[in-house]
């Protein structure tokens, strides 16, 4: 069994995509069509930077998505691969999830965009810049960390934002908070804690008036049944009714991305293969969470037609 997987924020980078639409008139159509939908060109934006441009959380997420489709559609339209015979399940980090609901079908393209776009917006807007903080504790587990956060609150908010994998764990809150996490981290048998890059402080509870803007726009959105299901973020299960991914991409914006738990599930279920597709940031996790697991990261058109002649 395989599953596809579609990477979150930080794997962006200037440059992305531009020598797989160099290479394909599919990639190429995907650029425009999302270029179109936000009515800016984000692919020169993605192609030529300024980085700090496409850093920008509103940037980034439709960015990340729209590289990840362009590979993914090169694969099943330019090399014939289906979906449904190709992966079990689809799964995506974060922001990533909505690129998995794309390609399988339960967003179209424009609408992917748009909702990134406005998710990006309303993550940023949701903390004023500075009063927010994310850190990455090494070496730490979910225990751990979970006991880190605790002990760093201090009536503040200091909650687990990603647990990744064995040995990464992010946590999210006031910046105080996160600043006394870092700290303690040491005390607490972490190995290191490390201050993030980010704009604001995801996947915690000061994200809610985030969220609140979500579940409006979702609200009006049409979602039809992934063809495959998608393993949710904030449950560590695969969902495929339209009204459940509604509730938990809101659910999302606030709650914590089970991503560890989520692949060790998968390969509970039977998955021996994980392919990410647009990135290699998820690959690293997978293998420290199924060390047994085959993992295939698919960026260039290389890596594309390979894929295809394996899958057959």
């Amino acid at each position: 069994m395989r599953a596809f997987l579609f990477p979150g924020q930080g794997s962006q980078a200037v440059g992305m995509g531009a020598a797989l639409a160099d290479a394909s008139r599919t990639a190429r159509d995907v650029f425009s069509e999302v270029d179109e939908a936000l009515g800016q060109s984000l692919s020169r934006l993605m192609r030529e930077g300024p980085e700090d441009q496409l850093t920008l959380t509103e940037n980034a997420q439709p960015a990340i998505m729209a590289n990840a489709l362009a590979a993914f559609r090169v694969l099943t339209r330019d090399c014939g691969v289906t979906l449904q015979k190709a992966a079990s399940f689809v799964a995506g980090h974060s922001l990533g999830e909505y690129t998995a609901l794309c390609a399988a079908g339960g967003f179209d393209l424009p609408t992917t965009a748009r909702l990134l776009k406005l998710r990006g917006q309303a993550m940023q807007a949701a903390v004023p810049v500075g009063q927010g903080a994310m850190a990455a504790l090494l070496g730490a587990d979910l225990d751990k960390a979970e006991a880190i956060a605790r002990a760093a609150a201090d009536g503040e908010v200091c909650t687990v934002a990603n647990d990744n994998d064995p040995s990464q764990v992010v946590i999210s809150g006031h910046k105080g908070a996160i600043e006394r996490a870092i700290a303690i981290a040491k005390d607490h048998g972490a190995k290191r804690a490390v201050l993030l890059p980010v704009s604001a402080p995801f996947h915690c509870p000061l994200m809610q008036p985030a969220a609140d803007r979500m579940a409006e726009a979702l609200a009006a959105t049409e979602i039809a049944a992934p063809s495959v299901p998608m393993f949710a973020n904030v449950i560590a299960a695969p969902i495929s009714d339209p009204d459940r991914i509604r509730e938990l991409l809101v659910e999302q914006v606030t709650g914590m991305v089970r991503w560890r738990e989520s692949i060790a599930e998968m390969s509970a279920a039977g998955v021996e293969e994980f392919v990410e597709l647009g990135g290699k940031v998820l690959g690293p996790m997978v293998k420290r969470i199924a060390p047994s697991a085959k993992v295939t990261s698919v960026i260039a058109i290389d890596d594309i037609e390979a894929l295809a002649k394996e899958i057959g």
